[in-house]
């Protein structure tokens, strides 16, 4: 009783002697109304008749219940004695106890949760003919796929406030992609997601579908904007968020951090030893290795997801490869999403697991270094090239035997050190959740540097060496890194075709030799984009710093270092863990320090808006994360917005034609047989006629491959892997006179059970019908074959 009183003396101010006195009290009266009542009632029992009873019954009960109550009245008149010597004594013992000024222990309060959703969809694109992005090779065209292409999406609400962070398995989210997403989120959902609460990021896989690009420069190396390119991707994305805004739900979020090594290098060091040496000796690498884990449970404890950054191109995967491929950032989300959903197809179970890009624009997942390819000797230091073959015949190589066994084994270090990390997090985020955004337009930045200098940016342009590549993918003509000079013959070539670069610009951008004044080209729409989205998201004591580009190490450092001393500035924030997500929202190239923009390798050559441009950025966000700090972001300016291109924007992709078959074949027909019984750790094989698949239209959430198993008790086949597999490679060769034909490959794993199998593809051809194109589905199956550990019976 004199708990509630504890309770309601706080609401009421009466102290707790008071309350439970007048409880005490109250109690001793009760006791006597029960007393007097009873007896009232004790007296009346002969008059009560139960319904339905024998008269001659009643007599008899009425002596009973009269003895009854007479004890009762005894029992109440003891009980009524001694609860009045009890409550005389508390009284007592209550105005005499001493008074303990410490207060009991109590349990600690339970944090408030969020709410939290998370969500996946397929957003792979065309899988044949249109060129992958990334690499910059308009001969490196789609004929495939290795594995499939997801979005991630992640929403996280406090109550008052709420942001949402994609992932994508793309090389790089476009200004058009974001404002499609944006719009479409718009007719859905009104003003709850909007440009300043949600960020769209890529892995940077350099093998997805391009073409998704509204800027003249990137349609050039992409085949134009190819909308069967771009629809997948935007109507993907905006799905994984529906999905996450539909299942969200009270949870909680956790953080954790460690190192992860042997899994990047620095592919530019020469630049990277440009910087301060006093700043160099601060980190123990030229690399960050920091992983960091945001894991998310319900309210049970049980994980539904976990979102990871981890500083690493995501270029395992070379420019040879023509499979639509997530390459390593996708296979650690493949891995860590089959553990947690056992027994699902990939793409499929309620977790997900998505690794994001951070400040990788000078890391590279291949370890082993460069080399020069005719010789096996190193490249040369400076300019990354070899004495006969130039740029193009040094390149760096993984830890693997080819680029699938390298995507396998830096995906898997990713993948273990984020479940190590998840398992062991127990450091959880609470406080606010909180978003600020501006857009900016980046070609007219002024940045005060120091007291009496103030040092802008400038209009695009791209370097010499931007045309040298890097050692993960090396150009084909005669560029090197590190030029600081102009080559007359290219700079007369260019300036023929796409003019010379003002006088202005060449000085903005000094030292960088212009080869693409791409700012000052604007036919038939202009080449690069002038206003980029600049954003922050903060979630608790984790900022999330969405950067338009690829920003290397050292950049990195300097930016998450200058947020979190804006943050912690006022106190408003502590502990504060800051990551960098890069190939957020617009793609702007590198983002350089000035003094590795000095040495011109790649990354400075591909720093579009001149030498100042980290400068700028710097003070940009400074400005987003002050304004979180003192809850001031309502009073940013939002900033120009930027364009949305309807005219101009050309397809350089030409229609699929007619598929076409071999004489007496159907399309689906087996062409090359499996052999009948294979063992663990053998590779199936098998042929199939095949249409062009294009001609598939919009293949999200299908596929062109599945494994079978029989089961022998219900006689049914089960599905057990899909073209989305790691294990599986769905390979489509374009043949002579229109004809094409499909090869599908099946790694059995080590943990394949013995059983009959198949193999089936499905596709669909395009068939004239009279003059009008007709396209129809078509299905093939292998012969059954057998897996067993061993050939003999």
């Amino acid at each position: 009783m004199c708990l509630l009183g504890l309770y309601y003396s706080v609401l009421s101010g009466i102290s707790d002697e008071d309350r439970c006195v007048a409880e005490l009290l109250t109690f001793e009266a009760s006791i006597s109304q029960i007393s007097a009542g009873l007896f009232y009632l004790s007296r009346k029992t002969p008059e009560i008749r139960p319904i339905n009873t024998f008269s001659a019954e009643a007599p008899h009960s009425a002596g009973i219940m009269g003895r009854k109550s007479s004890s009762l009245v005894v029992t109440l008149a003891v009980l009524f004695g001694a609860m009045t010597a009890i409550c005389v004594t508390l009284i007592v013992l209550m105005f005499t106890k001493t008074t303990h000024t410490d207060p009991e222990p109590t349990a600690p309060p339970q944090n408030q949760p969020y709410l939290v959703g998370v969500g996946r969809a397929d957003c792979t694109g065309p899988a044949a003919d249109v060129p992958l992005m990334g690499y910059a090779n308009t001969q490196q065209k789609a004929a495939g796929i290795h594995t499939r292409l997801y979005s991630r999406a992640f929403i996280i609400d406090d109550g008052s406030r709420r942001v949402v962070f994609v992932t994508a398995d793309v090389g790089m989210i476009s200004q058009r992609v974001r404002l499609e997403v944006l719009q479409a989120l718009q007719q859905k959902y009104g003003d709850v997601y909007r440009q300043d609460n949600v960020v769209l990021s890529g892995t940077h896989t350099h093998c997805g579908p391009g073409g998704y690009f509204q800027y003249t420069l990137f349609m050039i190396s992409s085949g134009g904007f190819i909308k069967t390119s771009i629809q997948p991707l935007v109507d993907g994305i905006v799905k994984s968020i529906n999905r996450a805004h539909q299942n969200m739900r009270p949870g909680r979020i956790y953080r954790n951090r460690g190192e992860l090594d042997h899994s990047s290098i620095n592919r530019s060091p020469h630049s990277y030893l440009n910087n301060p040496e006093d700043e160099r000796l601060r980190y123990k690498d030229n690399t960050d290795n920091q992983v960091l884990v945001l894991k998310f449970t319900d309210l049970d404890g049980d994980g539904i997801g976990m979102l990871s950054w981890f500083a690493v191109h995501a270029v395992s995967m070379n420019y040879t490869n023509r499979l639509v491929s997530s390459d390593n950032m996708g296979y650690a989300s493949y891995l860590l999403e089959q553990d947690k959903n056992p027994g699902e197809l990939p793409g499929q179970g309620s977790f997900v697991a998505a690794f994001s890009s951070s400040n990788l624009g000078d890391v590279s997942p291949n370890t082993r270094g460069p080399v020069c390819m005719n010789t096996g000797l190193p490249c040369d230091y400076l300019n990354s090239s070899c004495p006969v073959g130039g740029t193009k015949m040094c390149a760096a190589f993984g830890p693997g035997d080819d680029m699938f066994e390298s995507t396998r084994i830096i995906g898997q270090n990713i993948y273990r050190k984020a479940k190590e990390l998840y398992a062991t997090a127990v450091d959880e985020v609470t406080g606010s959740v909180q978003s600020a955004h501006q857009w900016v337009n980046m070609t007219d930045v002024s940045v005060q540097i120091n007291d009496t200098h103030t040092v802008r940016t400038c209009k695009p342009a791209l370097g010499h060496s931007f045309a040298a590549g890097t050692t993960d993918g090396g150009g084909d003509l005669n560029f090197t890194q590190g030029a600081v000079e102009g080559d007359p013959f290219w700079d007369g070539i260019v300036g023929v075709l796409l003019g010379k670069p003002s006088n202005e610009t060449k000085e903005c951008h000094h030292p960088k030799p212009i080869l693409f004044n791409t700012g000052e080209m604007n036919t038939p729409l202009p080449w690069h984009p002038q206003v980029v989205d600049v954003q922050i998201l903060s979630i608790g004591s984790v900022a999330v710093v969405a950067v338009p580009g690829e920003m290397t190490t050292m950049s990195g450092r300097r930016l998450r270092e200058a947020v979190k001393q804006e943050l912690e500035s006022d106190g408003a924030f502590r502990d504060t863990e800051v990551v960098i997500a890069g190939l957020s929202n617009v793609y702007t190239h590198y983002i350089t320090t000035y003094e590795e923009y000095q040495v011109q390798r790649y990354e400075g050559a591909s720093t579009i808006y001149g030498p100042h441009t980290l400068s700028a950025y710097l003070q940009k966000y400074r400005g987003l994360a002050r304004a979180i700090a003192q809850n001031q972001v309502s009073e940013l300016p939002v900033g120009p917005e930027p364009p949305f291109f309807m005219e101009s924007l050309v397809s350089l992709l030409p229609a699929a034609p007619v598929d076409r078959k071999p004489a007496n074949t159907s399309f689906g027909e087996v062409l090359q047989q499996v052999y009948p019984i294979y063992r663990q750790g053998d590779v199936v094989s098998v042929t199939f006629v095949a249409g062009n698949p294009r001609h598939s239209g919009d293949i999200r959430d299908k596929t062109f491959v599945t494994v079978e198993i029989l089961d022998n008790r219900t006689e049914t086949w089960e599905v057990v892997h899909t073209d989305a597999s790691w294990e599986t490679r769905f390979h489509w060769l374009k043949g002579s006179n229109q004809q094409s034909n499909a090869t599908i490959q099946w790694f059995i794993p080590p943990s394949a059970p013995s059983g009959s199998y198949r193999i089936r593809h499905f596709g669909h051809y395009k068939a004239l019908k009279g003059l009008r194109p007709i396209i129809s589905p078509y299905e093939g199956s292998s012969d059954v074959f057998r897996v067993a550990s061993s050939f003999y019976y």
